[in-house]
């Protein structure tokens, strides 16, 4: 249990960890790292998003406060997306699970590859494998 634990706190917890786990949501966050980009430039830079998906993540993560669009005054308008003060301090998460994740690819992989080989002649089981 954490120091500051508090139970009427739990649904936000809840919800943030899905929205960490949430693979276009830890994408969009990466690509805003380097700062403001346009949608277009961030449904090219996160390859496999669908331009609704995108719509959708950009809108929860404003919702939450992670990120703040800006409609520059144009003709046609120019719309930004960037990630907040808060948006930034979430990416700290994300990229120190990343780093872990580059640090133990390859003990990662020699897992699964034994694993699969122990469990390949037990078909019944299905397993869902994760990208």
């Amino acid at each position: 249990m954490c120091d500051n634990y508090d139970p009427s706190k739990c649904q936000t917890v809840s919800e943030m960890l899905a929205r960490l786990g949430d693979k276009w949501t830890v994408l969009v966050i990466m690509m805003l790292g380097d700062g403001p980009q346009r949608f277009s430039d961030l449904k090219r830079s996160v390859v496999g998003i669908s331009q609704r998906m995108l719509t959708l993540t950009l809108r929860a993560l404003e919702r939450d406060g992670i990120v703040e669009r800006t409609v520059h005054p144009t003709v046609p308008p120019k719309v930004e997306y960037a990630l907040t003060d808060l948006g930034r301090s979430f990416g700290e998460p994300i990229r120190a699970l990343g780093g872990w994740v580059f640090t133990h690819h390859e003990r990662i992989q020699t897992a699964r590859a034994d694993f699969d080989r122990r469990n390949e002649v037990d078909t019944g089981n299905k397993l869902i494998k994760l990208g």
